[in-house]
């Protein structure tokens, strides 16, 4: 078996009324196990309780100290002076436990007629939104004053903003997202369904490109034996989970883990971004923990 990559941890959002509760145990145990990053999502006009990604970084942030974190936006969903008031804030924030960690900023395109339309978005313009917009944002968050004809500003700048290396992760599957990825981000990170072949595809085309670290996303479900990681996978995908197949999943017992990150490790992945599958509590935390034995 050959090397592992780096683990970190992407939080789930979504959950019943207690969502924050689980999501702040969730990122303890995260951090007690040793993962190296944290990040959480961001949806809107969702229809079930969601946690939205900025104050429920800010909160999270008190449990992640001295390591790097950050959380996704959907560009075309942000105005860029928002956007970077936003990231300068809870930058500013996760300097006072974190100097010196660099804080993430995940991208993505974004998708879903509701959530364009009921945020005023617009869904046929949103390649050149996200093109526009990342140069903007870098550009505030270095202090500039920024004049834009595209966002209608002038003079624009951010007040609150900290003294750290913002990471910038772009997501996106299709080429022109995996060439995006390499001409203006730090990082490529890969969705979670995509199987052996295609990432290493993907992977050759980010680095011809120029790119640099791949980050892959992958959702997991790790117990204690193998039969125990397949029932429960099992039971996920029959209950329809996020749309993927069971050879989609990151299951099985940590020795399974193992294996499978070194497969993802020789492809080419630095770091594998796992987020808990299961549903209920007890589950998502035992993953966490096996996955600390890694390391």
């Amino acid at each position: 078996m050959g090397a592992l990559p780096r683990f970190s941890v992407s939080l789930s959002s979504t959950h019943h009324s207690d969502g924050p509760r689980r999501m702040i145990a969730r990122a303890r145990a995260a951090h007690d196990a040793g993962f190296v990053s944290l990040s959480i999502g961001d949806h809107h006009d969702m229809g079930v309780p969601y946690a939205q990604n900025t104050p429920m970084l800010g909160r999270l942030l008190a449990e992640w100290t001295e390591r790097p974190a950050g959380c996704l936006f959907l560009v075309p969903l942000w105005h860029p002076l928002l956007m970077a008031e936003q990231i300068g804030t809870l930058a500013a924030i996760h300097q006072v436990s974190a100097p010196g960690a660099r804080f993430i900023v995940q991208t993505g395109i974004g998708w879903g007629e509701a959530q364009f339309t009921n945020l005023g978005a617009d869904m046929q313009t949103r390649g050149r939104y996200i093109d526009e917009a990342i140069p903007v944002v870098k550009a505030l968050l270095a202090g500039d004053r920024v004049d834009s004809e595209f966002f209608g500003l002038e003079g624009a700048r951010v007040g609150l903003r900290a003294d750290a290396e913002y990471e910038w992760w772009i997501g996106g599957t299709v080429d022109v997202a995996v060439d995006r990825a390499a001409r203006l981000g730090d990082v490529w990170y890969g969705a979670p369904g995509q199987g052996a072949g295609d990432l290493g595809r993907t992977i050759e085309r980010y680095r011809s490109a120029g790119g640099g670290g791949v980050m892959v996303r992958r959702d997991a479900v790790v117990a204690p034996t193998a039969e125990e990681a397949h029932s429960r996978a099992s039971s996920l995908v029959e209950r329809g989970y996020r749309g993927l197949s069971l050879d989609q999943l990151f299951y099985g017992s940590p020795d399974q883990i193992a294996e499978q990150a070194a497969a993802a490790a020789g492809l080419g992945v630095d770091e594998l971004v796992i987020r808990c599958a299961a549903a209920e509590q007890e589950h998502a935390l035992e993953t966490l923990e096996l996955l600390g034995t890694l390391w």
